[in-house]
Order: C-alpha cells, then structure tokens, then sequence
C-alpha cells in the first residue's frame, strides 16, 4: 500500500489510510452524535444521531451493526465532587445500547442495559454483550437475541473498562474507585476473584493467548500486566511521567507493541513489549486529551479520539507521526474501524 503525497497548508490533505476503504465510527460525547469516516479519502462521510452521551462502541464480528454506549447521566469530571455530581439531573430513560445498522446508517433500537452504560465488549460468539454501569457498581450481561438483561454482577465501584478473554472465558472489569479488576466468570456469571493494580484503572487489552492482559492507571500514570486467569502475578510494566493519564490500551500483537493514550497527557504512548518488559519507545503528540484508539485492519495506522481538539488523528505506525487531522463532532471519545 502507499501513502499519496501529503500537502501541508494550514491542514493535512486527504490521503488514503488503508489499501481498502473500510469505515470508522467516532461516538461524540457532547453532540449525541456518531461521526462515520471513509478510511480511504480520511474525510467525514456522515454524522448521525445516537443519543445521549455516546462514549463506548464496538463493532458486531460481521461489521454489520454498531453497538453504541448512550447515557442520561450528565457529564461529570473526577474534579467534580461526587455530592455535586449527585445532584444534577438526570435522564435514566436515555440509558442503553444503540444499535445502529452500519450498512444504511440507521439506529434500530436501543437495548436496556443498565444504568450509565460506558464500556462494554461483545462475547465471542456475538450472542451477548458484557456492560459496565458505572454508577450502580455492576455489570450487565444482555442477550442481543432478545435484548433481554440475562443478570446483573455486582463488580468494583464506578466501573469502566470492560473486555472479554479471547477464549471467551472471562469479561475482565475495571474498577476506577477500587483499583482494581474483576474476573467475571462468563459461565457462571459471577466475579471469581479481584486483583489490585494502578491507580483508578480505566482499560485493558488482552495478549493474543488469552494469558496476559495490560491495564492502564489512570492517577498513577502506570501500565500494569496481569496474568489470566489467577490475575497473579501483578507487574507494573511501565511508569510513564507523571502529567501522562493512561486511558485506552490496544495491543499491535503483530508488531509487539502496545498503544496508550494518555488523555491529558495529550499523547499516545510507544510501548516496546519483549516477554514480560515493556520499553517506551516514544509519546507522539496528538491533541487534547486523546481517549479512544483504533488500528486500521493493516496495522498502518492508529485514529485517536481527541475530546477538545474535536477531531481524530492519524498516526502512521511506521514512522511514529501524525500524518493527518480528521475534524469529527464536538467531544469525541472512541473509535471503532470496520474491517
């Protein structure tokens, strides 16, 4: 594949950002929105309305639906008081799971998920959806067949990242409060164990086995590394500087490599994985407060969600550089790319 010219004049030109135009979905935290991108051309192609407070959204495995994390809770900091947060008002009616057809762009209902869904991942077989309701302290498992709620587990307080094992096994749950994870039991339906980690942990990859997972410390700057499914042993694989805010983690298995954005850190962090080490191999400059991040299905390169900025940066994997600059909807705050 090649990279077309780019010309620089006050913004980057379009270039094509994968062999084969696939799309990629931005949810918009402040506009209610969903930014929708041609990978090929790097432009906006359509925006539509999902609901309130859109932040976590993953792809079904045939690409064919967007499941969307919409909220009636109001946007509330961890600068905030939580008595203060307490008393805004709120709309728990808009709470739930949007389900958009990617195909024509259209919302076919919103699933009952929970209160103040924020993340959540699909189980391998695609029949189920494991849900974190950040403000109740529990986990929702949905059944996508009939949108039923199948239980609620009580998991750490304000939960927040949610992935489930490559053999399907577990749904590990972060917990910001407690910091700590859950290992949820995706059989039993129950948390089995609890491992401390970073502090105020907000998301996790796994390693392509299903051994290994990386969890991201928020207050503490850190990385850690947990086997699975013990949880232990616990190893702090990085400390990144202290104005670095770990957010998303995505692993490059095939480049050993693991990308953290750093949320007001303003970067995405390089990290060089060999066995159980991790070097930073460089924070490249993205902009304001990048939360969520994607690889395009070649690896080329990495879109960030940049909440102020308003927009989605292009970092070509290769060089290390932001190549191009996406504007989207005001406040993005994750991505997904089709494959």
């Amino acid at each position: 594949m090649r990279l077309h010219a780019l010309i620089v004049c006050g913004a980057l030109a379009a270039a094509p950002l994968a062999a084969h135009a696939a799309q990629a979905f931005v949810s918009n935290e402040d506009e209610h929105t969903v930014s929708v991108i041609d990978t090929d051309r790097g432009v906006v192609t359509a925006t539509i309305p999902i609901g309130k407070r859109p932040r976590g959204l993953k792809l079904s495995h045939d690409g064919s639906r967007l499941y969307v994390a919409v909220s009636g809770l109001p946007k509330c900091p961890p600068s905030v008081p939580d008595e203060q947060c307490a008393k805004l008002e709120r709309d728990v009616t808009a709470d739930g799971i949007a389900v958009l057809d990617t195909h024509h762009l259209k919302v076919l209902k919103v699933l009952q998920a929970g209160s103040d869904p924020e993340q959540f991942d699909l189980s391998r077989d695609g029949r189920r959806l494991y849900v974190s309701n950040e403000d109740s302290a529990t986990a929702s498992i949905v059944d996508l067949a009939s949108g039923a709620v199948l239980s609620r587990v009580a998991v750490g307080h304000e939960p927040e990242g949610v992935r489930v094992s490559p053999d399907g096994s577990w749904a590990v749950i972060t917990s910001e409060t407690d910091n700590a994870v859950s290992f949820l039991d995706t059989r039993a339906l129950k948390v089995t164990r609890t491992v401390q980690v970073g502090h105020r942990p907000r998301d996790l990859a796994f390693t392509p086995d299903g051994h290994t997972a990386y969890v991201s410390g928020e207050f503490d700057a850190s990385v850690y590394r947990i086997s699975v499914p013990m949880g232990e042993p616990v190893q702090k694989l990085l400390q990144l500087r202290k104005e670095a805010r770990p957010m998303a983690v995505l692993l490059d298995a095939a480049h050993h490599r693991l990308y953290v954005s750093t949320g007001r850190g303003g970067t995405v962090a390089v990290v060089a994985l060999k066995g159980t080490t991790g070097t930073l191999v460089k924070e490249v400059p993205v902009g304001a407060r990048p939360w969520g991040i994607a690889l395009t299905p070649d690896g080329r390169y990495l879109l960030t969600a940049n909440g102020p900025s308003n927009d989605v940066s292009v970092i070509d994997t290769s060089t290390l550089a932001v190549v191009k600059k996406i504007p989207v909807g005001h406040s993005p705050w994750g991505v997904v790319i089709g494959r």
